[in-house]
C-alpha cells in the first residue's frame, strides 16, 4: 500500500524551488534511456529502463497497462530514479531522483504529456506522473553542477 502521508513535490514545485537542479535533471533524464527502480510485492528491487516526459507541470512515464512497474508504483508507490550514463567514466554527469509514482487518469493530461513526449505513445499506455521527495545530482570534472547538488522536500 502506498504512504500517503509521505511529502512529494510535482516536478514543477521542485523547478521552482532548486531551477538549476531541475534544468540540469531533465537535461539528463531525456537523454534516454533512464532507469527507474521499484519495488516488487516481496520486497525486491525491481529496474526498467524507461524514457521519461519532463515538462513544465510534471515529472511522467507512458507504460504498457501491464506493465510490472506499473503493478509496483500502483501498490507500493515508491521509486527511485537515475539517468542513464554513456561511458564507465560518467560523462555529463549523473542525476538521480525518488519518491512516488500514481496513476493519472486525466485523457487532456495523457494529451498533454502526450505532446511534450519524444517520441508518440501508444493509444493503450497508462500515464503516471513521479512526484519527488528528493534529488541529487554528481560530476566527475567534466560537466559543470548546479550550485545546489542536494534537495529533498523536507528543506
Amino acid at each position: 500500500m502506498i504512504d500517503r502521508e509521505t511529502p512529494t513535490a510535482s516536478w514543477a514545485k521542485f523547478a521552482t524551488h532548486q531551477p538549476e537542479l531541475a534544468r540540469f535533471g531533465a537535461d539528463r533524464l531525456m537523454a534516454a534511456p533512464a532507469y527507474l527502480a521499484t519495488v516488487r510485492r516481496s520486497g525486491a528491487p525491481r529496474v526498467h529502463p524507461v524514457t521519461p516526459v519532463v515538462d513544465e507541470v510534471g515529472l511522467f512515464l507512458f507504460m504498457e497497462p501491464t506493465s510490472p512497474k506499473g503493478r509496483d508504483l500502483r501498490e507500493r508507490g515508491w521509486f527511485a530514479l537515475h539517468n542513464g550514463v554513456p561511458d564507465n567514466a560518467g560523462s555529463g554527469g549523473e542525476f538521480f531522483a525518488g519518491g512516488r509514482g500514481f496513476p493519472m487518469d486525466d485523457p487532456g493530461l495523457w494529451s498533454e504529456v502526450a505532446d511534450a513526449a519524444s517520441y508518440m505513445p501508444l493509444d493503450r499506455y497508462v500515464l503516471f506522473e513521479l512526484r519527488l521527495s528528493w534529488a541529487r545530482c554528481n560530476g566527475y570534472g567534466d560537466v559543470s553542477l548546479p550550485t545546489t547538488t542536494t534537495w529533498s522536500i523536507d528543506q
